[in-house]
């Protein structure tokens, strides 16, 4: 189930590295809330989520708030919806359609590091659902006037580590490089195991000494990767986890900033076997599959690299499928982004998406959503996951 992505976000998001997003990087947060922003998402909550409430009344209680303190405070209720709507309008994501189905953990009372990790790893164990994967998203503290809100280090909550050697060959994913140099200087002993999971850092506010913890074993689930037809796949030792979740881009809803919002869905196929473990800057898998196929690499023209990237494919998707994790393919993926759009165009809403993320990575022309175009992306649209700055 895709979200606001990175080059491995989930289906639900992932989101996703962080590459650049569609929505641009804003200021820390620590400054006083739009009084704008805060009147007009009150507006859209009342008007989509009938019987809200009188809507008149709860606008002058938030101007008010704002003008005494420069910010104010989210019902649970807003902060619920606030999180779906920023997942509808997430344009680089395909998997929008289960919007509604996020499951929202209010945690705006927890602000220390030790807490924070361990609820990070309570939404793992949660979304990981013994293999039946959940969208989740927590909520953590936002950012207050003059008062920034803790933050997570990692780009997700689970990440390989990745170095290279004195010889200058790579160990591990070349995209944990610089969270494994940060983490080793904090004092965490790194292996040469090819996925290691690295550990979970969390500033309790921007620029200070992190605080690190290891992943508890019952929250990480490891997929590994196997072939249907393929017996010696097995002896490659491959794996990936089972849950994206993104957790350094930051929720706005209503012009509150909540920098710490690790979310997730389910992953597509093609964002594991076409991307991470293919890609020549990560795992750069496709010449080791192709010989072991035995494959031509003499010339591009034999496709071998094509050939080699669908076997990678197939195999991801196998694995997940026989270890009971949900997974997505990217041609039913496609179909049901296209169903999403026909449920919001019938609500009177645009869907914006960036057709260079929307495309999937392998076989795009035999999917639909390669044949049309689609809303532009806005900029401006909130609620909203955001680049986080710091």
């Amino acid at each position: 189930m895709p979200a606001p992505p990175a080059d491995d976000a989930p289906v639900t998001g992932e989101p996703v590295p962080v590459p650049e997003q569609a929505h641009p990087p804003r200021p820390s947060g620590c400054h006083p809330t739009d009084r704008r922003e805060a009147e007009g998402f009150v507006r859209q909550f009342h008007q989509e989520q009938l019987g809200a409430g009188d809507v008149e009344r709860r606008v002058r209680e938030v101007l008010t708030e704002i003008d005494r303190t420069g910010t104010y405070e989210h019902t649970p209720g807003e902060i619920a919806f606030g999180a779906r709507v920023a997942w509808r309008n997430a344009a680089r994501c395909i998997g929008r359609l289960y919007w509604r189905s996020l499951v929202v953990r209010d945690l705006r009372h927890v602000s220390s590091a030790d807490e924070i990790a361990a609820e990070c790893f309570e939404h793992l164990r949660l979304a990981g659902n013994d293999g039946r994967i959940r969208p989740v998203i927590s909520v953590f503290a936002p950012d207050r006037p003059e008062r920034p809100a803790p933050r997570i280090v990692n780009d997700q909550l689970v990440r390989y580590a990745g170095h290279r050697t004195p010889e200058g060959h790579w160990v591990g994913d070349p995209r944990g490089a610089a969270p494994t140099a940060l983490a080793r200087g904090l004092g965490w002993k790194r292996s040469d195991e090819a996925f290691q999971v690295l550990p979970l850092m969390i500033e309790e506010r921007p620029g200070a000494r992190a605080e690190w913890y290891e992943l508890p074993d019952d929250s990480v689930m490891d997929v590994p990767l196997r072939h249907p037809d393929h017996a010696w796949f097995e002896e490659l030792d491959l794996r990936w986890y089972a849950v994206p979740a993104i957790s350094n881009m930051t929720l706005e809803i209503g012009g509150v900033s909540y920098p710490t919002a690790p979310f997730n869905g389910w992953y597509m196929g093609t964002e594991i076997g076409a991307r991470n473990l293919a890609d020549a800057e990560r795992y750069d898998l496709l010449p080791v599959v192709a010989d072991r196929l035995g494959l031509d690499r003499s010339s591009e023209r034999t496709l071998w690299r094509d050939r080699a990237l669908v076997e990678l494919n197939v195999a991801v998707l196998h694995s997940f499928q026989e270890a009971g994790v949900t997974m997505a393919d990217h041609h039913t993926e496609s179909e049901r982004f296209l169903r999403h759009i026909a449920q919001e165009t019938r609500h009177g809403r645009p869907t914006p998406a960036d057709w260079s993320w929307i495309v999937p990575p392998v076989s795009g022309s035999a999917t639909r959503v390669f044949h049309r175009y689609y809303d532009p992306v806005d900029p401006s649209l909130r609620p909203a996951f955001l680049t986080r700055e710091q």
